[in-house]
């Protein structure tokens, strides 16, 4: 306690302004029951943030889901971190939580109004009670860091079959206002976690755009991956960049920003393979391995650029072994980020990052030299790859069509729904009558059918009629406020009249 006392005596007494804030995000794999080897990892994950160099100032992790794994990291961090939170949300837990250098001086968990369906029960996402973990963090020149901590809905098929896209479209459009809002009080916005999108994605583009934010990564290496290597979009980017078909692994973790599925961690290999290492026969990768599977769902944003911070460094980190049980310390890579305060106003990204993106976003020669630009030209040279500051009318028509056909497909299963309850009880009443007429066994029958298929019907039944309802309602807030954006944009004007089919 003693040390801990110093630490935040030395926090409190340091009243000038950070000249950097050293920020990471890590998905943690802490899954109560399911995680092999969770308590050991976690551990050495609190081990490796207590020790990292530079210093951490700011700690985001995702599904750290018991107290008492967040107690684990809390000891062996309260040193450095001598300020933390742990989110408490949902039947199991939001699996949130932040470990901060400064104080936290105000905490909220938003809880999503879309997540998941009661019944994908063998998915949890509905059960978790995934959210927006708020954090306003003081400095010590007194300014305000305000930062978002988030696990969006996991996709389990490819955009655009990916059933959930709605549900994530929702939950990136919900962080977008947290940070707009954050921003436009004078904070520096921070947006961490597993957002289950890859670049330039819809839920991406939306985050940004909406959110007034920028992906540091995109920030610092603009020609960067926007997915797996065999994904058409990142195909085409590989060509127009001349980049060979299949990055190394090297590549990807340095170029790249690749956090998952990559074939360094040990939690992505065969079967075969786990089960030699965990007999001690290891297997080498070689940094000039290719590493086709691998990809980036895991993100810091900010909204530093034209407020006097820019981005210095971007890496993927932890991408070293638990030192005895030889497995990686989680099924994601973490993300470090250091922020630093610019005297050039706004800071862009210099060198071959710069050239890339021209030679991408443009069809002029790529060789041709480039003059400083300000701002607005910077958001231009990202904008035609695409990364928006602002979208158009069509990006929001394309939400709207999403909406609407997530409707339809709810509105049809709470229909099927409610008949499985009627037709049930049908059922259970004609089998009781037919009781009068059966024998002894058949009797026995025919009520253990009439119990077991009533309570089906009336468990589906009240999950069409009061949770696909809420989920409807839900919706319709929702394409409220994209039809106002697109109002706001030049679109047709809003009216209540468009909403009466949410209602009917």
């Amino acid at each position: 306690m003693g040390s801990q006392s110093n630490a935040v005596s030395r926090s409190q007494n340091d009243t000038a302004a950070p000249p950097t804030i050293n920020v990471l995000t890590l998905n943690c794999w802490g899954l109560k029951f399911l995680s092999k080897y969770r308590t050991e990892r976690l551990s050495e994950i609190g081990n490796r943030i207590a020790s990292y160099s530079p210093q951490l100032d700011i700690v985001g992790l995702q599904e750290c889901w018991t107290f008492g794994d967040y107690l684990a990291i809390r000891e062996r961090t309260q040193h450095s971190l001598p300020y933390a939170k742990f989110y408490h949300s949902g039947t199991f837990g939001g699996g949130l939580a932040y470990f901060s250098r400064w104080p936290i001086i105000d905490s909220s968990m938003f809880r999503y109004p879309l997540n998941g369906r009661p019944t994908a029960f063998f998915r949890g996402d509905w059960y978790v009670g995934k959210g927006v973990a708020c954090a306003t963090i003081q400095l010590p020149d007194g300014k305000h860091v305000e930062v978002f901590n988030t696990h969006l809905h996991a996709p389990y098929e490819r955009e655009p079959n990916d059933s959930y896209i709605c549900h994530r479209t929702a939950q990136a459009w919900e962080i977008a206002k947290l940070m707009r809002a954050a921003s436009q009080r004078g904070s520096l916005v921070l947006g961490l976690g597993d957002f289950n999108m890859v670049p330039l994605s819809f839920a991406h583009v939306l985050i940004e755009s909406r959110g007034g934010v920028k992906d540091v990564w995109r920030v610092a290496k603009p020609g960067s991956s926007v997915g797996k290597s065999n994904h058409p979009p990142e195909i085409e980017r590989r060509k127009r960049m001349n980049e060979v078909a299949v990055s190394d692994v090297e590549s990807c973790l340095r170029d790249h920003g690749h956090t998952c599925d990559s074939v360094l961690n040990t939690w992505r290999w065969s079967q075969e393979d786990q089960k030699r290492l965990e007999k001690g026969t290891d297997r080498h990768i070689e940094g000039t391995d290719a590493d086709p599977n691998s990809y980036r769902l895991d993100y810091i944003f900010f909204s530093g650029i034209g407020q006097g911070w820019k981005v210095a460094d971007v890496k993927v980190v932890f991408t070293e072994r638990h030192p005895e049980l030889l497995c990686s310390l989680s099924d994601h890579f973490a993300v470090h980020a250091t922020i630093e305060r610019s005297r050039a106003h706004p800071p862009t990204p210099v060198g071959v990052e710069v050239h890339a993106a021209l030679h991408y976003a443009s069809t002029n020669d790529p060789k041709e030299e480039l003059a400083d630009f300000d701002d607005k030209d910077f958001d231009t040279v990202l904008s035609k790859q695409p990364t928006y500051q602002y979208v158009g009318k069509d990006f929001y028509n394309d939400i709207l069509a999403m909406i609407h056909k997530y409707n339809l497909r709810e509105r049809k299963q709470r229909r099927w729904r409610c008949l499985h309850f009627l037709g049930s009880a049908l059922v259970s009443i004609g089998c009781f009558v037919a009781v009068w007429w059966s024998p002894n066994y058949v009797s026995f029958i025919l009520i253990l059918l009439s119990s077991l298929g009533l309570m089906a019907g009336t468990v589906d039944g009240l999950i069409g009629l009061l949770f696909v309802g809420s989920e409807l309602r839900a919706l319709a807030e929702f394409e409220w406020e994209v039809r106002n954006a697109l109002q706001l944009a030049g679109g047709p004007v809003q009216t209540d009249r468009a909403l009466k089919d949410w209602y009917d």
